[in-house]
């Protein structure tokens, strides 16, 4: 998917959600859990309510993973029932040397065929560029995440003082473009938004801590937004865990419907 082809989805959806499919085996309502393949059939649910709302999904690899093959077949599946027009991140946190990325790169954009996945980028440039390589692919580096931990690092100073996630942002625009880099920059963070976007003006930031981390919208909003809107903010928890009875699904698209109707109220204000 082209950068712009995912701005006309977010003005035609009036949305920039994107819901994260976490789809913890543990935390899947019960009365699914006696079907030949449950997770899946939990995420096609979730996606048949929710697909109008949102303009990218998000699967965790580790709750598929986790389960081996079974884990893989239920993503290939899931993949298989998102419609065309809406943007997949793999969410793997991958990044390696150079021809172990490659492979990394193969399995995701070709046998898989995401149109981005999430790039640690620890090791430096060889272990990225092979993710840049595929055309209308996105990398979704690692630059300021939401967690706890992200002090341990991220914010550490430089000899010229400057924070190591910055040094990251900067340093990763020499290998790509805002056409096919984007950025994990956490809600939970929203004081440095005003900074990120003067360090990366016209990149997409991928912003996970809406909902259950406590992340504010409406001050990502305020900071992060530039002309193509240039935001996708995750929920993950907070929608497809919203409910876990038989109406499971219908409690995660009012959970849904909640977040684009606040999407929405700030579009329109936007001038395209």
């Amino acid at each position: 998917m082209t950068r712009q082809q995912l701005f006309e989805q977010i003005i035609t959806k009036r949305s920039f959600l994107c819901i994260g499919l976490d789809s913890d085996p543990a935390r899947i309502p019960k009365h699914l859990l006696s079907l030949e393949d449950p997770v899946f059939e939990f995420n096609r649910q979730i996606v048949e309510a929710t697909h109008d709302l949102c303009v990218a999904y998000k699967p965790n690899l580790a709750f598929y993973e986790a389960q081996g093959a079974d884990g893989w077949r239920s993503l290939e599946k899931t993949l298989q029932i998102i419609p065309e027009n809406i943007f997949t991140i793999a969410d793997a946190k991958r990044g390696d040397i150079g021809n172990t990325s490659r492979q990394y790169a193969k399995a995701f954009f070709i046998n898989l065929n995401f149109d981005s996945i999430t790039v640690a980028p620890y090791m430096g440039q060889d272990s990225v560029e092979p993710f840049l390589g595929f055309e209308n692919k996105w990398v979704v580096l690692l630059a300021l995440t939401s967690n706890k931990g992200s002090h341990d690092f991220q914010f550490a100073n430089q000899d010229n003082g400057e924070p190591l996630f910055e040094k990251v942002m900067k340093k990763a625009q020499e290998w790509g473009s805002p056409d096919n880099l984007m950025f994990v920059t956490g809600a939970t963070h929203p004081e440095k938004f005003e900074e990120i976007r003067r360090i990366a003006p016209d990149n997409f930031l991928l912003v996970p801590g809406i909902g259950a981390q406590g992340g504010d919208l409406k001050e990502v909003c305020r900071y992060g937004m530039n002309k193509q809107v240039g935001l996708l903010v995750n929920s993950s928890r907070g929608i497809i865990f919203a409910g876990d009875g038989e109406d499971f699904a219908q409690q995660a698209r009012q959970a849904a419907l909640e977040i684009q109707q606040q999407m929405s109220q700030v579009l329109d204000n936007f001038t395209v």
